[in-house]
C-alpha cells in the first residue's frame, strides 16, 4: 500500500497590504488549533470543485494511505508573519517525514512571508531536503512570481488556466494525474519553466480575452496533442514586490526536455511580442461612475478593482460610494464593506432599528498614502445574518464561505452592506442570505477586479470598472516597487527580452 501526503498551503500575498497574515486568518478548523487537518479536512473538502477536491477525487479508488496534515487558505493580505509559516509549513513536513511515496500539494505560488520571497519554492525545498527522491505535485494559482526553488524541487505543476478561476480542481486533476501515471511508469516528466521581465496588468491578463487568450489556448492545444504532459501560463501578480514577479510559462514534457523547452520558448515569443497589449488604460473615477448614470436599465455592475480584498485590499474604502451618491445614483447595492466594528453596532442594534454611524475608514494604508476616510451614514437595518453561506457558483462550487456578522444598512439611495470578515464577491449567493435580489436592483457596487465575472456577466445589463483607491491599484504610476526585477517591462519601457529558466 502507497503513502500520500496530501496538504494545501494557500495565500496571495500583496506586500503593500497593510495587514499583517497571522495564523488566525487561515484557521478554519474546529479543533483548538484552528487549523484544518485530518478526516475533517477531507470531508469539508471532499466533493468541492478546488484543488484538494481534484486531488481527493484523483486518489479515490487507489490502494493508499492518506495523510492530509493541512488544508489551510487566507484572504490576499500583506506578509505572512514567519511564526506562522513555520507552524503550517512544519506540519507538511513532518508528514513527509513520516514517510511517503508521493505528495500532493495545492499552493498558491505569491505567498511572502516575512523572510520568505517566495514561500513555497521554500516549502518544496524543505521536502525535498527530507527525501530527494520523493515525486511531488503541485496545483498551482494563476497569479504566481515562478521560481527557480518552487521549478527544481517539483515533479510536475499545473497552474489555472481560467480568469475568474473556475478550472481549480481540473488544474489538481492534471498534475495529480500526470504524477500518478508517473508513479507507475508510463511518464516520464521533465519540467522546462520561464519568466520574462514583463508585468501584465491583472485587468488584462485573463485567458477569456486577448492578448492572454491564445497564448493560453496555443497551451491547451499542446497538451491536449499529446505533444507534452502538460503546459500552463501564469500572469503573474504585481501586487508582490519581490524578483520572482512576472508572467511565466511551465511545461512538463515526456523525458523529452527539448520538446519542453521549444514549446515554453514559443509562448513566452508570443507574450512579449504582445508586451503592450497588456498595459491597461486607466479611466478616472468620476468618469466611469459617470457612465453609470447613463445607462438606461439595470443591473451595472461596477466593479471597484483598488479595494479588492480578492488582492489583499483592506475592503473598507468608501470613496467609490461617496462619488456615487455624490453623482446621483440610486437604487445600490453596495459591498461588502468589512468593517467588524460597524457590523456589531448593526448587529446590536437589530432588525428595524434606525441607526447613524461611521462605516469603513478603519485602515491607513501607508504604502500607496493613503488614509482611512470612514462614511458617516443614516438609515434602517434590514437584515441581520450570521454570513455563512455555500458557493454554488462555478468557482470554488460546493465551499463553504463566512462573512461573519453582518448586516444591511438601507441609506435611501444605498443599502449598504457591512460585515465581519473580508470576502471577495464571486458569486451571488452571498445575497442569498441577505434577502437581497441583485436582479432586482439598478447598481450591484462590488470590491473585486475579475472572478466576479463568472456569475455577473450573465445578469449585468453592464459592467463598468472602476479605479477606487488602495493597495490593490494597478497604476504603475503610483505605485512604487523596490525589489521586483529591473528593469521590467512597463516601467522600464526599453526592457530587453531577458528570460530566467532552465
Amino acid at each position: 500500500m502507497q503513502r500520500f501526503v496530501l496538504a494545501g498551503l494557500s495565500h496571495e500575498t500583496n506586500t503593500f497590504s497593510p495587514q499583517p497574515t497571522t495564523l488566525g486568518r487561515f484557521g478554519r478548523s474546529e479543533d483548538e488549533s484552528g487549523l484544518l487537518h485530518g478526516p475533517e479536512a477531507i470531508a469539508r473538502m471532499a466533493g468541492t470543485r478546488t484543488p484538494i477536491g481534484g486531488f481527493l477525487d484523483i486518489l479515490d479508488g487507489h490502494d493508499a494511505e492518506l495523510a492530509v496534515p493541512l488544508v489551510a487558505s487566507a484572504v490576499p493580505s500583506g506578509r505572512v508573519a514567519d511564526e506562522s509559516y513555520e507552524t503550517m509549513a512544519g506540519r507538511i513536513t513532518d508528514a513527509v517525514s513520516a514517510g511517503a511515496d508521493a505528495v500532493f500539494l495545492s499552493l498558491h505560488g505569491a505567498m511572502v512571508t516575512d523572510s520568505h520571497d517566495d514561500a513555497e519554492g521554500e516549502l518544496l525545498r524543505r521536502i525535498r531536503a527530507i527525501d530527494p527522491d520523493i515525486p511531488i505535485a503541485v496545483a498551482l494559482d494563476f497569479h504566481l512570481g515562478m521560481s527557480p526553488e518552487l521549478c527544481g524541487n517539483a515533479t510536475v505543476v499545473t497552474g489555472f488556466r481560467t480568469y475568474p478561476h473556475i478550472d481549480t480542481y481540473e488544474t489538481a486533476q492534471r498534475a495529480g494525474g500526470t504524477l500518478l501515471r508517473a508513479l507507475a511508469g508510463e511518464v516520464e516528466p521533465v519540467i522546462s519553466w520561464g519568466v520574462l521581465p514583463l508585468m501584465t496588468n491583472m485587468l488584462n491578463q485573463t485567458p477569456l480575452r486577448q492578448p492572454m487568450k491564445d497564448i493560453m489556448d496555443w497551451a491547451i492545444a499542446a497538451e491536449a496533442n499529446g505533444e507534452v504532459l502538460t503546459a500552463s501560463v501564469f500572469g503573474g501578480f504585481p501586487l508582490s514586490d519581490i524578483p520572482h514577479t512576472g508572467l511565466s510559462v511551465i511545461v512538463v514534457s515526456d523525458g523529452d526536455k527539448a520538446a519542453g523547452d521549444a514549446l515554453r520558448n514559443e509562448l513566452l515569443d508570443l507574450a512579449w511580442e504582445r508586451r503592450a497589449d497588456f498595459i491597461h488604460d486607466f479611466e478616472p473615477m468620476t468618469a466611469s461612475i459617470a457612465r453609470a448614470v447613463s445607462v438606461p436599465a439595470g443591473p451595472v455592475v461596477l466593479h471597484d478593482h483598488g479595494d479588492n480584498c480578492g488582492a489583499g485590499g483592506v475592503t473598507d474604502v468608501m470613496v467609490v460610494l461617496g462619488e456615487c451618491l455624490d453623482q446621483g445614483l440610486d437604487d445600490i447595492v453596495a459591498g461588502p464593506y468589512c468593517d467588524p466594528e460597524a457590523a456589531a453596532t448593526l448587529m446590536d442594534a437589530g432588525v428595524g432599528a434606525t441607526v447613524t454611524l461611521e462605516v469603513g475608514g478603519k485602515v491607513d494604508m501607508p504604502a500607496r498614502g493613503l488614509t482611512g476616510q470612514a462614511m458617516s451614514m443614516t438609515g434602517m437595518v434590514t437584515t441581520v445574518s450570521d454570513g455563512r453561506y455555500k458557493v454554488t457558483g462555478p468557482m470554488m462550487t460546493g465551499m463553504a464561505m463566512n462573512l461573519g456578522p453582518t448586516a444591511v444598512l438601507d441609506i435611501g439611495p444605498a443599502l449598504v452592506i457591512v460585515c465581519t470578515r473580508p470576502i471577495e464577491p464571486f458569486d451571488v449567493d452571498f445575497y442569498d442570505v441577505l434577502g437581497i435580489a441583485p436582479t432586482e436592483h439598478r447598481i450591484l457596487l462590488i470590491k473585486s477586479r475579475q472572478h466576479f465575472r463568472a456569475v455577473f456577466e450573465p445578469i449585468a445589463q453592464e459592467i463598468i470598472g472602476v479605479a477606487g483607491p488602495g493597495v490593490c491599484s494597478e497604476d504603475y504610476s503610483v505605485v512604487e516597487f523596490e525589489r521586483i526585477r529591473r528593469p521590467m517591462y512597463p516601467m522600464d519601457l526599453d526592457t530587453p527580452k531577458t528570460v530566467i529558466g532552465n
